[in-house]
C-alpha cells in the first residue's frame, strides 16, 4: 500500500516575488546588521535558501492556496482514508538543497512542483518519504534541487525498503570555525511571512498539541539560519558559489535561543556542521554538509 505513495504530486505551482521578499526572507533567518547585502536593493544579493520556500509556501503562490498543503499532507490525508484512522502529519527528518544557479535577489519567479520519489521503512518508527522538489525559474532553468525526508510515524514494519544510515563523520578535533548567533524573539512570526505559515508556529494552544510549551521554529528557518551562518563563515559576500548542504534535522529551535554553528573543513570546498541550542547544548541540526566552488 505505501508503494502506491511513489509518484504522487503536488502539481504546478508558481510564486512570483521581489526584493522585499527576498529581504524578509534574508531577516527571518537571522541577517543582522552586518548583513546589509541581503535586505538593501542596492547591490543585493539572496541567500541560497530562500529557494526552499517553495516546499511548503502559501504565501504569493499561484494557484491560491490558503494554508501550506506539501504532498506528504496529502500522503498522510490519503493514508488516513485508506487505514481508516487518522495518521498524523509528518515531520522533517532532513532536508537537501542542491544549488543550480544563482538566485535573482531582484525580482523573479518560482516555478516548481513536488512529488514522493520514494518510500522507507524504518520499523516501529514509521515510514519516510523522499520527497523531490526541482524549482526552476520563468524560462524553465532549474535553479536548485530540494529534497526532503518526512517521517510518517506509526506505520513501518511493513517489509520495505530500509532507510539508509548516514555516512557523515565528524573529525576528531576542534571546530575550525564557530559562528554564534541568536533567533530573535519574532522569528517565527517572520518566517511565516515568507509562506510556511502553519498555524503551529505562531499559536500557543496549537504548539501545546504538539508537545511544545511556546511556539517553535520552523524546521526549515533552522535550515535558513544555518546557510546563512555558513556563507558568512565559509564564502562571505558570495552566496552564488554555495552548492549543496544537508542537515538532519534533531531537536525543535524557540525564538530568542542563542545558536551556535560548529564548521570542519574536511576538504577542498567541502565541510561539515553541527547547528545547536545554547542553552542546551543539544543539535538543532546535525549530520551536515556544505559545499561550493
Amino acid at each position: 500500500m505505501f508503494e502506491e505513495l511513489t509518484g504522487m504530486n503536488s502539481g504546478w505551482s508558481r510564486i512570483s516575488y521581489n526584493w522585499r521578499d527576498s529581504a524578509l526572507y534574508a531577516l527571518a533567518v537571522g541577517a543582522d546588521e552586518n548583513d546589509l547585502e541581503y535586505f538593501y536593493e542596492k547591490n543585493m544579493k539572496a541567500v541560497p535558501s530562500f529557494a526552499c520556500v517553495p516546499f511548503y509556501s502559501a504565501v504569493n503562490t499561484e494557484p491560491r492556496i490558503p494554508y501550506p498543503w506539501p504532498v506528504h499532507y496529502q500522503a498522510q490525508e490519503y493514508l488516513s482514508c485508506r487505514l481508516g484512522r487518522k495518521v498524523e502529519r509528518g515531520m522533517h527528518m532532513a532536508f537537501q538543497m542542491e544549488m543550480k544557479k544563482p538566485i535573482d535577489p531582484v525580482k523573479g519567479t518560482f516555478v516548481y512542483n513536488t512529488s514522493i520519489r520514494k518510500v522507507y521503512d524504518r520499523g516501529e518508527k514509521g515510514i519516510v518519504l523522499e520527497i523531490d522538489n526541482p524549482v526552476y525559474d520563468e524560462s524553465g532553468m532549474l535553479i536548485c534541487r530540494n529534497t526532503s525526508w518526512n517521517i510518517l510515524r506509526g506505520l513501518g514494519a511493513y517489509s520495505g525498503e530500509a532507510f539508509p544510515r548516514s555516512d557523515i563523520v565528524y573529525p576528531g578535533r576542534e571546530a575550525d570555525t564557530v559562528m554564534d548567533s541568536c533567533i530573535s524573539k519574532t522569528a517565527n512570526a517572520l518566517y511565516r511571512l515568507t509562506g510556511d505559515t502553519n498555524y503551529s508556529h505562531i499559536d500557543p494552544e496549537l504548539s501545546a498539541s504538539r508537545g511544545q510549551d511556546r511556539p517553535f521554529m520552523q524546521g526549515l528557518s533552522s535550515f535558513g539560519y544555518a546557510c546563512l551562518l555558513a556563507v558568512k563563515a565559509l564564502i562571505p559576500s558570495q552566496p552564488e558559489r554555495m552548492k549543496k548542504m544537508y542537515v538532519q534535522m534533531r531537536s525543535v529551535a524557540f525564538p530568542g535561543t542563542p545558536v551556535r554553528l560548529q564548521i570542519w573543513k574536511t576538504a577542498k570546498g567541502r565541510a561539515v556542521f553541527r547547528y545547536l541550542d545554547m542553552n542546551t547544548g543539544k543539535a538543532i541540526l546535525d549530520n551536515c554538509t556544505f559545499e561550493w566552488d
